[in-house]
Formats: structure tokens, C-alpha cells, sequence
């Protein structure tokens, strides 16, 4: 008999009450005034040699404060996604900002404080003191070095609230205040960006081509504010690089993703090397949908109807049945997800989109939020964003500072986990065109990986490059989009997308700059860890909990060469993880020859 699972997650077991509740409130209070206190602690710490304790009790203290600001922001994310409309709710996130802003500040004068020992000292007092966030700590003091000063570093995060956050606040205004009227079925009706873009991927391709020219058609409509935009962005990120003494726009990503340009060189061009294995795919999809060629907006159009709709209890228990195929201490953990109800999946509106994961660090819990109408799509979406959770899971009794692992890696254990899914749904398909449709959808997320990100990837560099001689007109900037699509694309399509650098949010996100590169790292990377479990069978299991448990204590290439026992910097890992992939491929063709 299958377990009856609540779709709606509780939130009141962490602060009752929701946005009205008085527990997060007074949470939130004694937070900022721990925060003052800390920096209050910090400009009275003046003889360092001499207060040496103090500034190790700040560290300690650093770290307690730093799960109760993420705590406070989780929280009011899952407030604000759950329903859009709690206008409370919006009011708050305004706070978590300006609590995770204070928290930034303490960390830099902590920075400046460790400036001031030397290499000696500071070394001494980690081996002491902090010897399980060694890694974070000797991070942090040697990007300290490559800064400004702690004064105008503080400055420089003060001013940007206003200035380079501010022009990511601009787009996003810009973006929610957009129309687009579209016709279908014998009705007009007032789209939203997001709700048009949803038309792109249309089984019927009359409808793509109709929905592809308005979108178009806006994005040129309003491609001057949207060149403002990006221009003033990038000016700002390039003006505080100039300052810092930072020539490479690589440098910050890089460090950022702890990962040394020499693995980023060795991924891409593995994957431009295989790029002909895929074309193909791409040929036999056009063929397969009366086409030619594929255009823009074919690549990622559905080629045929899903399976009829599974419910969600089938769901999770298929899940919990998978994970348990790999990792009993997965499986067992994700069925305490959904007993525990951390996850929210009810189908209603007032929504946000979309998927994501969040951690409660001072609770030691997460949280899933998506959407579930029943789809395979859904599956491996609950399964990928379970994958995460796990991730934060096995690291709750670490220290904070340990905890803190970047983009690239957070995108593996969800990964691994949508890979172990969709691969049994492959498996369990019960018609031709189950599989079918199951594959092309694994490969059309692989294209997307090795294709659309490496446009972007391809059009942010070479924008930051001529962005260093001057402001680009929008129809620049739509030049070098195709130029990239081009390329990436291996010229394979018969229409491109040249506004796509004003249509995509993420080269206007400002928490992290290139906001592509970790999406491909971490889907090859997962497909490494995939095969190395293919591999190892039961024994897999205790090293991928150590493998997770150390992303946010070493660079990627020491945990690659630790955990798998592999070079990032050679292409042979990269190809191993392609040639898994190509093997879609030869399905693929298989099965539409």
C-alpha cells in the first residue's frame, strides 16, 4: 500500500506563524544585533598580537551568526515563493538583504583582522583553533590579499546596492513590466515574458514561429533599456576589476567556482572536440519533425506526447525505490523528506516558478519547493532538487564555514540524483515511444549544457573584452550573440536568437558573474560521479557522503583527484563523462531511424 504524502511543506515547525510570526521577528532582532555586536567587537580589536582570543571568539561567533542569516533568508524565500502575493513576506526578504549585507561586512573586517598576522600566526591559529575550516579561512585571507583595502572594499559593497545590484533590479522591473500579445485558438491574450517564453517549446511549431517573432519583436522593441542594462552592469564589475588590479574578467568566476582556468580549458574543449558526435542528433530530430533544419526555438520542442500522468505518492516512492539502488542513507533520508513534509509540490497558483532547494543551517533541516502536475519532467525535477537536499543533509554537523561549497559542485548531487531517475524511467518504459520521448529529453538538457551554455559562455567573454573599450550598441551586442550561437551551435541551425543576451536573466544576475560555466561543470562532473558508482556498486556509498561532505573544503581538482582518482585539467575524465551521453545519442537514432 503506498504511503500517503503530504504536497504542502511545513514551515511552521522552523518559525510558526509564517510572515506574520512573532518567533521569526524576534529571530531576525537578535541576529542584527549580534551582527553590530560582532563589527562593534571587531573596530575595538586594536592590539591584535595582544587580543589574539578575542579574535578567535569572533571567528567562532562568525560562524553561529552565519546560520541564523542564511536561516532568516531560506525562510523568507520559501514565504515568498509559496505565495507571491504576501506582501509581508516581500517586506521581509528587504531585511534578509540588509542582514545578509551587515554579515558581508563583519567577514571583511574579520579579513582585515587576519591581514594583520603574519603567515606564521595566522597558520598557528587555524591549526589550533579552526582546523576543520582551515580551507575557508586560508581562502579567505588570500583573496583578502589580491583586494583593496578593507575600507574601500566595505565602500565599494555599500555603493553597490545602489549601483551594480541596482541595474540587475532595473532588468528585472523592465522584464515584469513586459507584454506580449499573442493570438492562439481564436483569442488574444496579454502574456507575460514568462508565460510567452513557455510557447517556445509549443508541440505545434506554428505556434513557435508565431510566439518566436513577438518575442523577438519585443526584445528589439525595448533593446536599448536592455543594453543600459547590461552596459552599466558590466562597467561596474570591470571598474572595481580595474581597481583591484584584475585583468582576467575570469579571475573572480573562477575563484568563485574554486576551479583553476586550466580545467575550464580542458572541459570546453572536450566538449567542442565531440560536438559532431550530437549533430546527428540534431539532424534526425529535424528530419523526425519535418524539418530541414532545427531553428532556435525547435531544439528544445517536445517530439511527442508523455506518458499519462503519474501521481505524486508513485512519485516519491518511485524515487525513494531508485536512490535506494545507489544509497540506502539517500533513499532513507528522502522518504524523512516527505514524512517530515519538506517538500512543497501542491499544483495551485499564487506560485512562484519554477524549482530549487533551500538550506536550513540553524535547524539542520531543508527545504523543496516546486510544482508537481504529474509529468515525467516533474519526477526528475522532485528527484534533482532531493539530490540537493541530500547534499545539505549530510553536511548539517559541520562547521558553517565548511559548509560553504560553490555553484559547481552544489549542481552534483542534484544532478546524480535526476541522472539515477531518468536513467530507471529509460529502463522501465513500457512502449517505444515512452523511451522515445525519455531520451530526448536527456539529451536535449546534455545540448543545452554543451551548446546553449557554451553560447553564452563564448558571448560573456568576448562582451567583457570589448566592454573594456566602451559601451556597446544593441545591435553589438546581437552581433556577437549570433556570432556565439554560431559557434556553439557548430552553424547547425537555420535561425538564431539575437537578443538572447537581453531575453536571459542570468547575464544580468549580479550574486555571481558568469552565470554559466558551473551549469556544465557540474552536469560532466555528475556524470563522472554516475559512473564511478556504476563502477563501485555497494562500496559507492560512504565515499559519496565524503565526497559531498568535502566540496566546501577543497578546490574541485583536489576533490576530483581525492574522490575519483582523476585529472580535471586532462580530457580524458571530460570524455569519459561524454561518451556516457553519446550513448543517448546511438538511442536516440535507434530508436527514429
Amino acid at each position: 500500500m503506498q504511503t500517503k504524502y503530504n504536497q504542502l511543506w511545513d514551515l511552521d515547525s522552523v518559525f510558526p506563524g509564517g510572515s506574520e510570526s512573532t518567533e521569526l521577528r524576534g529571530f531576525i532582532q537578535e541576529t542584527k544585533e549580534e551582527l553590530i555586536a560582532l563589527e562593534q567587537s571587531l573596530q575595538q580589536l586594536t592590539e591584535l598580537h595582544k587580543e589574539q582570543q578575542k579574535l578567535i571568539e569572533i571567528i567562532e561567533n562568525a560562524q553561529n551568526a552565519a546560520a541564523k542569516v542564511r536561516e532568516i533568508g531560506a525562510f523568507v524565500g520559501c514565504l515568498t515563493a509559496q505565495n507571491m502575493a504576501d506582501k509581508k513576506a516581500i517586506q521581509l526578504s528587504g531585511t534578509a538583504k540588509e542582514l545578509s549585507s551587515l554579515y558581508q561586512g563583519v567577514l571583511t573586517s574579520i579579513d582585515e583582522k587576519i591581514l594583520q598576522l603574519n603567515e606564521q600566526e595566522l597558520q598557528a591559529m587555524i591549526k589550533e583553533h579552526f582546523p576543520d575550516v582551515a580551507f575557508y579561512l586560508n581562502e579567505r585571507a588570500e583573496r583578502a590579499k589580491d583586494k583593496l583595502s578593507p575600507a574601500e572594499e566595505k565602500l565599494a559593497q555599500k555603493l553597490s546596492t545602489s549601483g551594480y545590484h541596482a541595474w540587475a533590479d532595473m532588468y528585472n522591473a523592465l522584464v515584469n513590466s513586459m507584454k506580449i500579445t499573442f493570438e492562439e485558438n481564436g483569442q488574444t491574450e496579454e502574456l507575460s515574458v514568462g508565460q510567452a517564453e513557455n510557447k517556445l517549446a509549443n508541440n505545434d511549431r506554428k505556434v513557435r514561429v508565431d510566439a518566436f517573432e513577438k518575442w523577438e519583436k519585443t526584445w528589439t522593441e525595448n533593446e536599448d533599456l536592455f543594453a543600459t542594462t547590461i552596459n552599466h552592469l558590466a562597467g561596474f564589475r570591470l571598474g572595481l576589476y580595474e581597481k583591484r588590479g584584475w585583468t582576467n574578467v575570469l579571475k573572480e568566476p573562477l575563484e568563485i567556482n574554486r576551479m583553476s582556468e586550466a580545467t575550464l580549458n580542458a572541459m570546453w574543449d572536450t566538449i567542442t572536440k565531440n560536438k559532431s558526435r550530437f549533430m546527428p542528433y540534431l539532424e534526425q530530430k529535424a528530419k523526425y519533425l519535418g524539418l530541414e533544419k532545427l531553428a532556435w526555438y525547435d531544439v528544445h520542442a517536445p517530439i511527442g506526447s508523455a506518458s499519462s500522468s503519474i501521481p505524486y505518492e508513485e512519485a516519491a516512492e518511485s524515487i525513494i525505490d531508485q536512490f535506494g539502488k545507489f544509497s540506502p542513507k539517500m533513499a532513507e533520508f528522502t522518504k524523512m523528506a516527505f514524512e517530515k513534509d519538506w517538500v512543497e509540490a501542491e499544483n495551485r497558483p499564487g506560485k512562484r516558478p519554477g524549482a530549487f532547494c533551500t538550506t536550513l543551517p540553524a535547524s539542520g533541516e531543508t527545504r523543496v519547493f516546486m510544482t508537481y502536475s504529474g509529468s515525467a519532467s516533474n519526477v526528475s525535477t522532485l528527484a534533482h532538487e532531493l539530490g540537493h537536499a541530500y547534499h545539505a543533509y549530510v553536511m548539517r554537523d559541520m562547521p558553517n564555514f565548511a559548509q560553504s561549497y560553490a555553484m559547481n559542485v552544489a549542481e552534483t548531487a542534484s544532478t546524480f540524483a535526476e541522472l539515477i531517475v531518468s536513467d530507471a524511467a529509460v529502463q522501465q518504459a513500457e512502449t517505444d515511444e515512452e523511451k522515445l520521448v525519455l531520451i530526448e529529453s536527456k539529451l536535449g538538457r546534455a545540448i543545452a549544457f554543451f551548446m546553449n551554455i557554451h553560447a553564452r559562455f563564448l558571448f560573456e567573454t568576448r562582451f567583457y573584452e570589448k566592454r573594456k573599450e566602451g559601451l556597446l550598441s544593441a545591435q553589438e551586442l546581437n552581433e556577437l550573440m549570433v556570432e556565439a550561437q554560431k559557434e556553439a551551435y557548430c552553424d547547425s541551425l537555420s535561425e538564431y536568437h539575437p537578443h538572447f543576451w537581453a531575453a536571459k536573466q542570468h547575464f544580468h544576475i549580479t550574486g555571481v558573474p558568469f552565470y554559466n560555466f558551473p551549469y556544465t561543470f557540474g552536469f560532466l562532473f555528475s556524470l563522472g560521479v554516475y559512473a564511478h558508482a556504476l563502477e563501485e556498486g555497494a562500496s559507492f556509498e560512504d565515499g559519496y557522503v565524503e565526497l559531498l561532505r568535502d566540496t566546501g573544503s577543497m578546490n574541485v581538482e583536489e576533490l576530483a583527484q581525492k574522490h575519483l582518482n582523476v585529472d580535471l585539467t586532462k580530457a580524458e575524465f571530460w570524455q569519459k563523462a561524454i561518451d556516457l551521453v553519446v550513448k543517448d545519442v546511438d538511442q536516440f537514432l535507434e530508436l527514429t531511424k
